[in-house]
Protein backbone atom coordinates (compact mmCIF):
# COMPACT_ATOMS: atom_id res chain seq x y z
CA UNK A 1 0.00 0.00 0.00
CA UNK A 2 1.22 3.47 -0.87
CA UNK A 3 0.63 6.11 1.19
CA UNK A 4 0.76 9.74 0.37
CA UNK A 5 1.08 12.81 2.65
CA UNK A 6 -1.60 15.06 1.86
CA UNK A 7 -1.59 18.95 2.59
CA UNK A 8 -4.10 20.07 4.27
CA UNK A 9 -5.38 23.37 3.21
CA UNK A 10 -3.92 26.86 4.52
CA UNK A 11 -6.02 28.11 7.20
CA UNK A 12 -7.02 31.87 6.34
CA UNK A 13 -6.29 33.07 9.72
CA UNK A 14 -2.91 31.31 9.62
CA UNK A 15 -0.05 33.99 10.14
CA UNK A 16 1.06 32.57 6.68
CA UNK A 17 -2.15 33.28 5.45
CA UNK A 18 -2.22 37.04 6.98
CA UNK A 19 1.45 37.95 6.02
CA UNK A 20 0.36 37.05 2.34
CA UNK A 21 1.43 33.24 1.65
CA UNK A 22 4.74 32.30 -0.18
CA UNK A 23 5.44 35.12 -1.61
CA UNK A 24 5.64 37.72 1.37
CA UNK A 25 7.30 35.10 3.12
CA UNK A 26 10.25 34.66 0.62
CA UNK A 27 10.21 38.75 0.57
CA UNK A 28 10.66 38.54 4.64
CA UNK A 29 13.57 35.87 4.12
CA UNK A 30 15.53 37.59 1.40
CA UNK A 31 15.09 41.22 3.24
CA UNK A 32 16.05 39.33 6.39
CA UNK A 33 19.03 38.47 4.84
CA UNK A 34 19.77 41.22 2.99
CA UNK A 35 20.00 43.09 6.12
CA UNK A 36 22.37 40.66 7.69
CA UNK A 37 24.36 41.54 4.60
CA UNK A 38 23.94 45.41 4.88
CA UNK A 39 24.59 46.07 8.43
CA UNK A 40 27.59 46.48 10.31
CA UNK A 41 25.76 45.65 13.55
CA UNK A 42 24.97 42.11 12.29
CA UNK A 43 28.86 41.56 11.72
CA UNK A 44 28.78 39.03 14.77
CA UNK A 45 25.56 37.15 13.68
CA UNK A 46 26.66 37.32 9.58
CA UNK A 47 29.99 35.14 10.49
CA UNK A 48 28.26 32.29 11.91
CA UNK A 49 26.60 31.97 8.32
CA UNK A 50 28.14 30.51 4.92
CA UNK A 51 29.63 33.23 2.07
CA UNK A 52 26.73 32.98 0.37
CA UNK A 53 23.28 33.13 2.55
CA UNK A 54 21.30 31.49 -0.41
CA UNK A 55 20.78 28.00 1.47
CA UNK A 56 20.17 29.16 4.69
CA UNK A 57 17.84 31.52 3.11
CA UNK A 58 16.36 28.81 1.52
CA UNK A 59 16.11 26.69 4.59
CA UNK A 60 14.56 29.74 6.70
CA UNK A 61 11.83 30.05 3.93
CA UNK A 62 10.79 26.19 4.13
CA UNK A 63 10.82 26.47 8.12
CA UNK A 64 8.58 29.67 8.20
CA UNK A 65 6.74 28.28 5.82
CA UNK A 66 5.37 25.86 8.19
CA UNK A 67 5.86 27.33 11.45
CA UNK A 68 3.41 30.54 10.03
CA UNK A 69 0.68 27.66 9.34
CA UNK A 70 1.26 27.24 5.33
CA UNK A 71 3.19 24.28 3.69
CA UNK A 72 5.39 22.09 5.71
CA UNK A 73 8.36 22.07 3.65
CA UNK A 74 11.13 22.26 6.19
CA UNK A 75 9.72 19.20 7.59
CA UNK A 76 8.85 17.55 4.61
CA UNK A 77 12.12 17.76 3.52
CA UNK A 78 14.38 17.48 6.91
CA UNK A 79 11.95 15.96 9.48
CA UNK A 80 11.41 17.83 12.86
CA UNK A 81 13.04 21.11 13.20
CA UNK A 82 15.26 20.46 16.40
CA UNK A 83 16.19 24.10 16.18
CA UNK A 84 18.66 23.74 19.35
CA UNK A 85 20.36 21.08 18.26
CA UNK A 86 21.06 21.98 14.61
CA UNK A 87 21.96 25.37 15.64
CA UNK A 88 24.79 23.57 18.55
CA UNK A 89 27.42 23.95 16.82
CA UNK A 90 27.33 27.29 16.76
CA UNK A 91 28.01 29.93 19.20
CA UNK A 92 25.05 31.93 19.79
CA UNK A 93 24.61 34.38 22.35
CA UNK A 94 23.33 37.12 23.33
CA UNK A 95 25.23 39.59 21.18
CA UNK A 96 24.32 36.90 17.99
CA UNK A 97 20.67 36.82 19.51
CA UNK A 98 20.24 40.42 19.12
CA UNK A 99 22.18 41.22 16.15
CA UNK A 100 19.35 38.44 14.26
CA UNK A 101 16.68 39.98 16.43
CA UNK A 102 18.12 43.18 14.85
CA UNK A 103 17.77 42.47 11.08
CA UNK A 104 14.86 40.29 11.96
CA UNK A 105 12.72 43.31 13.90
CA UNK A 106 13.79 45.55 10.46
CA UNK A 107 12.59 43.27 7.88
CA UNK A 108 9.21 42.99 9.70
CA UNK A 109 8.92 46.56 10.14
CA UNK A 110 9.78 46.95 6.43
CA UNK A 111 7.65 43.73 5.11
CA UNK A 112 4.55 43.14 7.45
CA UNK A 113 1.93 46.37 7.39
CA UNK A 114 -0.64 45.09 10.13
CA UNK A 115 1.08 45.92 13.12
CA UNK A 116 -0.84 43.54 15.61
CA UNK A 117 -0.02 41.14 13.09
CA UNK A 118 3.86 41.57 13.14
CA UNK A 119 4.10 42.59 17.08
CA UNK A 120 3.07 39.22 17.41
CA UNK A 121 5.30 37.73 14.90
CA UNK A 122 7.85 39.64 16.84
CA UNK A 123 7.40 38.53 19.89
CA UNK A 124 7.49 34.93 18.59
CA UNK A 125 10.60 35.01 17.12
CA UNK A 126 12.01 36.79 20.15
CA UNK A 127 11.29 33.97 22.57
CA UNK A 128 12.53 31.33 19.34
CA UNK A 129 15.98 33.49 19.18
CA UNK A 130 16.21 33.48 23.16
CA UNK A 131 15.72 29.72 23.06
CA UNK A 132 18.42 29.47 20.71
CA UNK A 133 20.81 31.05 23.07
CA UNK A 134 23.64 28.35 23.68
CA UNK A 135 26.81 30.23 25.47
CA UNK A 136 25.44 30.94 29.02
CA UNK A 137 24.39 34.22 28.23
CA UNK A 138 21.27 33.50 28.76
CA UNK A 139 18.53 33.05 32.13
CA UNK A 140 19.16 29.13 32.80
CA UNK A 141 21.41 28.48 29.91
CA UNK A 142 23.99 25.37 31.38
CA UNK A 143 27.16 26.74 29.32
Amino acid sequence: MTETLATPPVSTDSVYTRLGGEPAVRALVDRFYALMDELPEAYTVRRLHPKSLAGSANSLFKFLSGWFGGPPLYIRERGHPRLRMRHAPYAIGAVERDEWMLCMRQALAEQVADKALREAVERAFSDMAEHMVNTGNAAGCPR
